[in-house]
Order: C-alpha cells, then structure tokens, then sequence
C-alpha cells in the first residue's frame, strides 16, 4: 500500500468508526479565529470556559476586544491558562482585523488564499497550526491543518518520519487528497479523536483501534 493510499485508507477506517465529528466546535468564524489562539497548549474545555466569559461580558468580537484594556481581557480569558500570553497574541490578531480591515474579519477573508495564509502568519505568535485553522473553519479554505496528533499517528504508520516538519506533514496528507473543506474538515477531526482514544502519546492502545490493521510489524508504537 502506498502512503497516499494508506491515507485515503485511514479516512474511510475512521470515517466508518466515528462518524461526524462536527469539529470546529464554535458557533462562527470569529470564535473559530479567537478559540485557535487560546487553544494552544491548553485543552478545549477550557478554552470554552475562557470563551463564555468573553460572551457573558459582551465583548466577543473584533471592535469590542480591541477596545478592552489588555489586563481586561486577560482576566476574561485566564481559564485558556498562559493568560496573558495569549491577550498579547489576541490583540496582535485584532489589531491586524480592526487596524488593516476596519474590523471585519469578512473583508480579511475576501484575500486569496495564499495571501491570507501569509497575512495571518506575519501576526506575531500566531504558527502555521493555528493559521491553518483559522482558514480552514473560518474561512472555508481547503488546507488541511496538522498537529501532534498527525505526526504521531503517521510516524507511528511508518508515513513520516519523526523530524518531520509541519509543512512537509501537511503536504504528505493534502497531497494524498482532494482539496475539499469538508474532508479536510472531517479528517482533522477524526485524527484528534483517534488519537485521544488510541494513538495516545505516552501510553498507545493499539488494540480495538481503527487503524491497529495498518499498523505493520516493525512499526514503532513508542512515545511521541
């Protein structure tokens, strides 16, 4: 089986086991945008807390943010943990929404892809996980996001190695599929929840998983 067709092979593993994942789980573009800056390094859990507080004080969205004193706004958010941190790389992205595009993430949205990707990743502390996201469950583009949990599943599947890079990663899995917002969409999300359940970073499970008939002897199962 070739990488490319061991990938499509995975999704329809996953696809048959799981079903929908309905992921992104936020309501509209803006949240998607905010949730991808707090979600890093912290689980979704609490970023929906630090979410609701945003909600509860009436402050979600680009003008209402950006006009928050910066310990304000850290305090709404400091359930994401890393608080302040985050306020900081927050308001680098309203500012880039509210000062370039008179607040509207629409008109942001409105560039090609290739230039919106770019634009986003000049925001400082915002990578090329978080970017992708935002144009993949905010604007509907067809890139496909990459993480921990896709390295580790491919690596352990003998499709990368472990030094593989983000973009590399993303070009081995985007390469092997149609450009599709909703495959991409669903895939990503499959590969979280098999990881998760599964593909674990410390302690695999290996048994029951979907994808345990692909996994071929030799391959490492360990740590990662």
């Amino acid at each position: 089986m070739t990488v490319n067709e061991k990938i499509r092979a995975f999704y329809e593993a996953l696809s048959a086991s799981y079903g929908p994942q309905h992921w992104w789980p936020a309501p509209t573009p803006f949240e998607v945008c905010v949730g991808a800056i707090l979600t890093q390094n912290t689980s979704w859990g609490n970023v929906e807390r630090a979410l609701a507080n945003l909600k509860q004080a009436g402050v979600l969205s680009p003008e209402a943010l950006w006009a928050l004193p910066p310990e304000e706004l850290a305090e709404l958010i400091r359930p994401a943990g890393y608080y302040r941190l985050k306020a900081g790389r927050l308001r680098n992205f309203l500012d880039l929404v509210v000062n370039s595009y008179g607040g509207s993430l629409e008109r942001l949205f409105e560039l090609p892809t290739d230039r919106l990707r770019q634009e986003v990743l000049a925001v400082s502390g915002i990578g090329p996980e978080t970017a992708d996201s935002m144009l993949l469950y905010a604007a509907s583009r067809p890139v496909f996001v990459v993480d921990a949990y896709t390295l580790r599943i491919a690596f352990r599947h003998g499709i990368v190695d472990q030094e593989c890079d983000y973009d590399l990663l993303q070009e081995t899995f985007a390469g092997a599929l149609e450009p599709d917002v909703a495959l991409f969409n669903e895939y990503h999300g499959l590969l979280v929840q098999v990881g998760k359940l599964h593909c674990r970073k410390r302690e695999p499970s290996c048994v029951g998983c979907p994808l345990e008939r692909f996994l071929e002897p030799g391959e490492p199962c360990e740590p990662l």
